[in-house]
C-alpha cells in the first residue's frame, strides 16, 4: 500500500523462457519424539515401530510454536539464501494442511514479516503434495511474468491434529517447514508438473469430524502410494525429457521410508541418491520434500545444477512431480 493507503500499480515483469529454484530455507523444531516413548506409550518395541515406518524420531514442536512462525523462519532462511531483497519479491504461497487458525493466510503473516510489501499472497491446501503443487504454481508466474521473484514456504504442525492414543498416526508425524524462492531461469531448470488426485478415495486420510483428530487407513495407503505414485514419478522424468538415471537425487514426501524406497526402486534412478530425511524427522506432510531437499543440499550429497526428482502424495488423494534443478 501506498503512504496515503492507496494500493499501489503492479509491477510490470517480462515473460521469462523459465524459472528455477534460488533459494532454500529450512526450520526444524528441537523437540523429538522417539521410538522409545512412543513404544512405552503403545506397548511396542521401538524396532516395531522402525521397521514398519523407517522413521527413529520426529521433529516436534513446542505448545507456543505455530505453523505461521515456523513458515516465517523457513521463508526467511531461503531468502537470506537466495540473496534476494524482500522488497523485490512479488508472490508468496504458502502451502500447509495443519494451519493453526482459520482467517489471516500465512502466506500474508509471513510476508509482512519479512518486509515483502508489494507481495501477491495466498495459501495452498493439497496436503502432502502442497509443495509440489505450490512450486508449479509459483514457477507458472514467473514464466508468464506475473512474478519476478517468489517464495514457496511449506509450514506443517501436524502433531496438533494426531490423537497421542493413535498408534496408527503417532508413530507415523512431525513438525517443520521448509522453503525455497525462484526466479527467472532455464526451461529445464523446473520442469513440467505431473499433477493429478482421486477425490473418491479422500476418506481414506481425513478428519473425523467428532474427534477432530486425523484418522488414516495406512494399510489401504500404502498400497495405492507404491502401485500409483512409481508411475507418477516416470512421467515426470519423461515430462522433463529426462532418463530416471540421469538424476542425482530422488526426492518424494517422507509419507514412510518403505514407501520412499518401493518409490525409487521402482523408478530406476541407479545413480541417485534417495532422500530419507523422514528417519530423523518424520511425516511433516508438505514441509517434506523442502526439508529433505535442504538436508541433501546442506550435507552436500547434491550440488547446485543437478537434478533433482521431486514426488509429492497424500490426502486427497493428490499427487504432484516435477524434475527441478538443485540451486
Amino acid at each position: 500500500m501506498a503512504d496515503d493507503g492507496a494500493p499501489q500499480a503492479p509491477r510490470c515483469v517480462p515473460p521469462t523462457a523459465g524459472a528455477r529454484l534460488t533459494g532454500l530455507g529450512a526450520y526444524r523444531p528441537t523437540g523429538r519424539l522417539g521410538n522409545e516413548e512412543l513404544g512405552e506409550r503403545f506397548g511396542r518395541a521401538p524396532e516395531w515401530i522402525k521397521t514398519r515406518t523407517g522413521f527413529a524420531t520426529r521433529q516436534i514442536a513446542a505448545a507456543d510454536e505455530t505453523v505461521h512462525g515456523m513458515a516465517l523462519r523457513a521463508a526467511r532462511d531461503a531468502v537470506l539464501d537466495s540473496r534476494i531483497p524482500p522488497e523485490n519479491i512479488d508472490l508468496i504461497i504458502a502451502a500447509s494442511c495443519s494451519v493453526d487458525r482459520s482467517l489471516g493466510g500465512v502466506a500474508a503473516s509471513v510476508a509482512a514479516e519479512l518486509g515483502a510489501d508489494r507481495a501477491n499472497v495466498f495459501d495452498l491446501n493439497a496436503a502432502c503434495a502442497g509443495f509440489c503443487y505450490a512450486v508449479a504454481t509459483a514457477a507458472a508466474a514467473v514464466r508468464v511474468g506475473s512474478a519476478r521473484h517468489a517464495v514457496v514456504v511449506a509450514a506443517e504442525k501436524m502433531t496438533a491434529w494426531v490423537d497421542p492414543n493413535d498408534l496408527g498416526t503417532s508413530i507415523i508425524f512431525g513438525d517443520g517447514a521448509g522453503a525455497v524462492v525462484l526466479g527467472a531461469g532455464d526451461p529445464s531448470d523446473i520442469g513440467p508438473v505431473v499433477w493429478g488426485s482421486d477425490g473418491s478415495a479422500a476418506e481414506l486420510i481425513h478428519i473425523d469430524e467428532k474427534s477432530q483428530w486425523m484418522h488414516m487407513e495406512g494399510q489401504a495407503v500404502f498400497r495405492w502410494a507404491t502401485t500409483t505414485i512409481p508411475a507418477i514419478a516416470i512421467a515426470a522424468c519423461d515430462a522433463a525429457g529426462v532418463e530416471p538415471t540421469d538424476l542425482a537425487a530422488v526426492i518424494p514426501h517422507q509419507a514412510n521410508l518403505r514407501i520412499v524406497d518401493t518409490i525409487a526402486t521402482r523408478l530406476g534412478a541407479t545413480g541417485a541418491v534417495v532422500a530419507r530425511d523422514g528417519a530423523d524427522t518424520g511425516n511433516t506432510s508438505a514441509a517434506s520434500i523442502p526439508l529433505a531437499l535442504h538436508r541433501l543440499r546442506d550435507e552436500h550429497e547434491v550440488a547446485p545444477g543437478d537434478l533433482a526428482l521431486l514426488v509429492g502424495f497424500g490426502a486427497g488423494l493428490s499427487w504432484a512431480a516435477q524434475v527441478i534443478r538443485v540451486p
